[in-house]
């Protein structure tokens, strides 16, 4: 009973600042008030073993399960009082030939369609695009020759390409 009666104790002195803690983690009362709960409820479940200053180790707890959270959150969509900007008139003139190309991408092997698309999309060097897959110059070179083979044979990539449609 005296481990419940010092977590209780505990508790009732640090609330107050672990949410403030929290909060300045997160940005959100409510988030932080769950946090909070959270990282309690794991100290507990160790309270045996947490030894004479609690602080750290529930501090730790708060920071850890603050990141988990935040890495698993999906953050798309934030909700607004305001429109966002409309985009302009797309040229449909293109549409096809972008289609086509997307579609032609998404035949080729995953390394492949990462050097094209660092390459030709993002206007990358050769070396940034191995620094960034972790490969020499001559593998992204490869990559990036295999990969335009693959395209250059694709019918559907070739007729947009050469139609403009």
């Amino acid at each position: 009973m005296r481990d419940r009666a010092d977590f209780e104790r505990y508790v009732g002195e640090r609330s107050a600042r672990l949410l403030r803690t929290a909060y300045l983690l997160c940005r959100d009362w409510a988030t932080a008030e769950d946090l909070v709960q959270t990282a309690l409820a794991k100290a507990w479940l160790a309270w045996r073993r947490v030894g004479g200053d609690p602080d750290p180790y529930v501090y730790r707890i708060l920071a850890n399960t603050h990141a988990s959270w935040w890495r698993r959150r999906w953050r798309g969509e934030v909700p607004t009082g305001e429109l966002p900007d409309v985009p302009a008139a797309e040229d449909t003139h293109g549409i096809g030939t972008r289609q086509a190309l997307r579609t032609a991408l998404a035949t080729l092997p995953p390394r492949q369609r990462a050097v094209i698309v660092l390459r030709y999309f993002e206007d990358l060097p050769d070396q940034a695009i191995g620094e960034i897959l972790g490969c020499s110059v001559a593998t992204v070179r490869s990559q990036a020759s295999r990969a335009l083979a693959k395209l250059r044979l694709d019918p559907a990539a070739n007729a947009a390409v050469n139609t403009g449609s």
